[in-house]
Formats: C-alpha cells, sequence, structure tokens
C-alpha cells in the first residue's frame, strides 16, 4: 500500500527532474529553499501566545522563559542566506535582461512587481478578514496580535526591494574591488554597535540603530552579487566562515550581545531590528559556509526526491513568506474559544510547551499548503484584474498597515 502510494510521487518527482534545465543552478535553488523554510519554520517554533480572560490572544516567546532555546535562532535565522542567494540570483538576471536588451529601470520594475503582487493580496485580504472577524466579535486585542504577526515578516520585502534597486551599483563595485566591497558594510555596522552599545551609549538618539537596517542586510546581498561575478571564490568564503564564527563567538561571549537572534520581550537589546553585528557575524559564516557546500549541495539535488521539493518551494517562495503566519492563526484564533490547548493558546513557559509545538508544526504546514493553493495566484501577474480591482486591493491593504502598525 505505502509503495502504491508513493509510486506517483515518484513518478512527479522524476518529471520535474526531467524537465528541469541542464544550466539550471540547483545548488543556489537548494540554498534559498532552504533560507525559506527556515522563515516559517523559526516563527512557528519560536513564537507563541498567551490567553487572557476575555480570551484573546497575545503575542508571547518561549525565549522568555526557555533560554536553552536561543542557540535555535542561529540555525533558523538564515536572511543571510537569504540575501546571499538574492544577490547573486539578481546580477545573473539583471546581466541576462541587459544583455537582451532591457533598460535597468525595466528590469527592477518587473523584480519589484514579482515582490509586490503577493504583499498586496495578504494585506488586502486580511484587512477584509478583520473587518469579518470584528463582525463576529473577536476580540481586538486578538486581531491586532494576528495583524502583527501577518506585517512582521513583510519587513524583509520592503528591504529587499531597496538591496535589489541597488544591484546595478553592487555589480560595479563587485567588478571593480571584488568581496572587498562587503568589508565597509561591515564596519558601518561596527560602529553603529560601538556608538549604542558603548561608552557614549547615552548620548545617542534612539534612532542611530536604523542606520544599520540597509548596511546589514546589504552585507550579504553583496557578498551574493560578488559570487555571481567569480569574485567571491573558496579562499574568500574560508576567511568569511573562519572570520564570522571568530566574531560571532567573540561579541556573543566578551560584548554582552543577546544569544537569541530574534527579539526576545522584555530584552534592552535586540539582534535583529535592526540587524547587529553578531547577525552581520552569522551572515558572514553562513555565507562562507554556502559557497563552500555549493558543489556538494548539486550534486546531492541531482536525486529527483530531493530536487522537486526544492522546485516546488522556490515556486511559492512569496506565499510562503506572506502566507506562514496566517496558517498559525487559522488554528489559534479558533482554539482560542475553547482554552488553553497545548502548545497553540497556552503560555510557551516550558519545554514541554516546546514538544507540543513542535507536534502542532506538521499541522500548520498542512494548513499552509491548503492556503497557497487559493493564494499561490496572487504571485502571477493581475493581468486579468481589473483598473478598480487594483484599486481596492490597495486601499484595503493600506487600511490593514494602518491597522497592524496601530496608526489609527
Amino acid at each position: 500500500m505505502a509503495l502504491a502510494l508513493l509510486a506517483p510521487l515518484r513518478r512527479t518527482a522524476r518529471t520535474i527532474d526531467a524537465r528541469t534545465p541542464a544550466h539550471r543552478d540547483r545548488a543556489i535553488d537548494g540554498l534559498r529553499a532552504l533560507a525559506l523554510l527556515s522563515v516559517p519554520t523559526g516563527h512557528w517554533l519560536l513564537g507563541g501566545f498567551t490567553r487572557d480572560a476575555d480570551g484573546a490572544l497575545h503575542n508571547a516567546s518561549p525565549l522568555t522563559a526557555i533560554g536553552g532555546l536561543a542557540p535555535a535562532s542561529w540555525v533558523l535565522q538564515m536572511l543571510g542566506i537569504f540575501f546571499l542567494v538574492g544577490g547573486y540570483a539578481s546580477v545573473l538576471s539583471f546581466r541576462r535582461a541587459t544583455g537582451h536588451g532591457t533598460s535597468p529601470g525595466a528590469w527592477l520594475g518587473t523584480r519589484l512587481a514579482r515582490l509586490g503582487r503577493p504583499v498586496l493580496g495578504v494585506a488586502a485580504v486580511c484587512a477584509a478578514l478583520i473587518t469579518v472577524l470584528s463582525l463576529l466579535g473577536v476580540p481586538e486585542a486578538t486581531l491586532h496580535t494576528g495583524a502583527t504577526l501577518v506585517i512582521q515578516p513583510l519587513w524583509f520585502v520592503g528591504v529587499y526591494a531597496v538591496v535589489t534597486a541597488l544591484t546595478p551599483y553592487c555589480l560595479r563595485a563587485a567588478r571593480r574591488w571584488g568581496a572587498w566591497t562587503a568589508a565597509p558594510l561591515l564596519l558601518s555596522v561596527a560602529v553603529v554597535d560601538f556608538l549604542r552599545y558603548g561608552p557614549f551609549d547615552a548620548a545617542m538618539p534612539s534612532w542611530l540603530s536604523l542606520l544599520n537596517l540597509l548596511p546589514g542586510w546589504l552585507f550579504a546581498y553583496q557578498l551574493g552579487v560578488c559570487w555571481g561575478e567569480k569574485r567571491l571564490g573558496r579562499a574568500a568564503a574560508w576567511t568569511l566562515l573562519a572570520g564570522g564564527t571568530a566574531l560571532f563567538a567573540v561579541l556573543l561571549l566578551g560584548f554582552d550581545y543577546p544569544a537569541s537572534m530574534v527579539g526576545v520581550p522584555g530584552q534592552a537589546r535586540t539582534n535583529s531590528h535592526p540587524p547587529s553585528l553578531l547577525v552581520v557575524a552569522l551572515a558572514a559564516a553562513q555565507s562562507g559556509a554556502a559557497v563552500l557546500l555549493r558543489d556538494r549541495l548539486a550534486r546531492l539535488l541531482r536525486r529527483p526526491a530531493l530536487w522537486a521539493p526544492v522546485v516546488m518551494i522556490n515556486l511559492s517562495a512569496m506565499t510562503i513568506l506572506c502566507w506562514h503566519q496566517t496558517a498559525l492563526l487559522g488554528l489559534a484564533v479558533p482554539a482560542s474559544y475553547l482554552g488553553g490547548i497545548p502548545g497553540l493558546t497556552l503560555a510557551p513557559d516550558s519545554w514541554g510547551w516546546l514538544l507540543a509545538r513542535l507536534a502542532w508544526l506538521p499541522v500548520f504546514a498542512v494548513v499552509l499548503v491548503a492556503i497557497s493553493r487559493a493564494t499561490r495566484r496572487f504571485e502571477a501577474p493581475w493581468s486579468g484584474v481589473a483598473g478598480t480591482g487594483r484599486t481596492l486591493a490597495a486601499v484595503l491593504a493600506a487600511g490593514f498597515a494602518v491597522f497592524a502598525l496601530r496608526l489609527a
């Protein structure tokens, strides 16, 4: 019976493998898929809820009570890999497009549209859902919690759009100076961290940390551009791996950086929003490891059974990013009316909660797949949507942003 059920999956995997162009870089797609999967896994594993006396849900983190869970965030924080692969893919796409006569502006417009359509879609749908759920009596606190979770991963899209727009300049720098072009970005983050955490921290304005937002994430993207230009070889990769690992250890053990790569409620310092030097050190180590493991990963992904899931994940990249928190909420909000459920609506304050949450992860994944079947259409061009429909989606999305950010 099991073999009979697996036979169609094997045939599908072989078909996908056979249809893959020979020039396709399987290692890059594999790294992107790995980074993509780390986003929902990290959010589902390192985020939880508390339920108040009125049954409303509020965001909570198991990292507050389970300090030993912090190293998991080192593995699950793979945005460095995502930006690295993004830089690599962007430079290849840019060269190919401009080589066929496409202007840089037209190339950028196409890339930004691919990023923007799914974001607009999820924001518009969630705005409509908030209205319906409010009418059904769902507590406003629960709606704000849900809106916060949905909008939380979307900051990445804005940052990614900005670094994508810088691709032509990153390319010129890579051609002239190679991988050294990433060094000033690291130095910039180090200077800002010194000012906001060093002996002059009391005199520094609160907005100073925002100066790390662009260089902190552009660092790995620039390395990816250099990699795509063949200006990042194995020697540089070993330097990144060893240097990034050493810097990570020194900062963590000697300079009082938080152990978690994600924010923990109650902690005065955070590593990721915006990125600290510790995040850049991790991105350097991850980037070096990715370059060194590229050939081995490419050989591994010659197996159809491993390659097929990578293709499917990459085809639904923005859908996974935009809708994975909705999958969690789709179970947690109804469950909040049933009382405290371990791993779902009970406070994430013990290892028992973590074990229960691990058991929920496959359920979240199934719900996400079901949601994706209906929402993947947002990734395709909206050629069949009239101007009125697009305007309505934009208005709903704006309303959702106002609600989620508590601007009104």
